[in-house]
């Protein structure tokens, strides 16, 4: 839990101080871009594991 807490308060004082209210909109919908392409990736790298993929 205390891990969570450390990320959470990294992103918000990541975007505190920066410029203007463009700047810091569209940094943060591209974080949250990137985390779900993670997302995405990670879920079909589980899915081919789980279902026997051979990695050739």
């Amino acid at each position: 839990m205390n891990y969570i807490l450390l990320i959470k308060e990294i992103y918000l004082e990541a975007f505190k101080n920066l410029g203007s209210y463009f700047v810091r909109n569209f940094f943060k919908v591209f974080t949250w871009f990137c985390l779900a392409c993670l997302l995405i990736v990670l879920y079909a790298f589980i899915f081919r594991v789980a279902t026997g993929f051979a990695f050739d």
